[in-house]
């Protein structure tokens, strides 16, 4: 029997209002150098050439959307997204039903990661080609870690040679990422990312190191720490 070929599929949750941001948008409509940060995450992800189509699981409330340029780009379609980030990703798995076969790829990653390259997701793609469960990029800690109690005092020091930092794009077979969502979710597991559904459903998930660079926009200082990656000021940001 011939298998069909393995195809790449893209979701990317952006349902979120971004509070830790303080601001009157959500983080990912706010402008990234003369561009909503959603706006470039999208744009360098249609950059990467492999993917059959990307979904983008939006907030009901969402006005900002029809103004983005790539609002109209046939190659991404919407879904609306939930009240935390596992149910937004899960109703992109679901609008993927008609068209992903089991064993296809999915790739997630976050709305607010403008700064992920295409060589980063390419090592990401090379590295899981025959994997049969999939991946993460991720980063190792590089400081120290410590372990505080309530009241913010040290209670003792972590080792962090086996500690990463996940990122994403996080990459997985598309029937297996479906199934171990929709079993932890019901289970009632906190799913903090896709890894974590994967890992509940007793799978190891491989480690791909990342680059710093790729950073997820969280706090107010990111986006000028994100336009200065972008800029290719990389000694402004080391």
């Amino acid at each position: 029997m011939i298998q069909p070929v393995e195809k790449c599929w893209a979701v990317v949750p952006a349902a979120g209002s971004g509070s830790r941001m303080a601001a009157a948008i959500p983080k990912q409509y706010m402008m990234l150098a003369g561009e909503p940060v959603l706006q470039r995450t999208l744009q360098a992800m249609l950059g990467w050439g492999f993917l059959e189509s990307i979904v983008v699981a939006l907030s009901a409330t969402d006005q900002q959307w029809p103004e983005l340029p790539c609002a109209g780009d046939p190659r991404i379609s919407t879904v609306q997204g939930g009240a935390e980030r596992v149910d937004s990703v899960l109703a992109g798995l679901e609008a993927l039903q008609p068209l992903a076969h089991e064993r296809d790829w999915v790739l997630v990653h976050d709305a607010a990661r403008p700064c992920v390259s295409a060589h980063l997701a390419g090592a990401l793609r090379e590295a899981l080609a025959d994997d049969e469960v999939g991946g993460l990029l991720a980063l190792p800690v590089a400081e120290t870690v410590k372990r505080a109690s309530a009241d913010q005092r040290v209670q003792d020091t972590v080792n962090r040679s086996d500690l990463w930092l996940a990122q994403t794009p996080q990459m997985f077979r598309y029937k297996l990422l479906l199934d171990a969502m929709r079993n932890a979710l019901r289970a009632g597991v906190t799913i903090t990312d896709e890894s974590s559904a994967l890992e509940y459903a007793g799978y190891q998930p491989l480690l791909v190191k990342g680059e710093s660079r790729n950073i997820k926009i969280t706090q107010p200082g990111d986006l000028a720490l994100a336009e200065r990656y972008m800029s290719g000021d990389a000694a402004q940001c080391e």
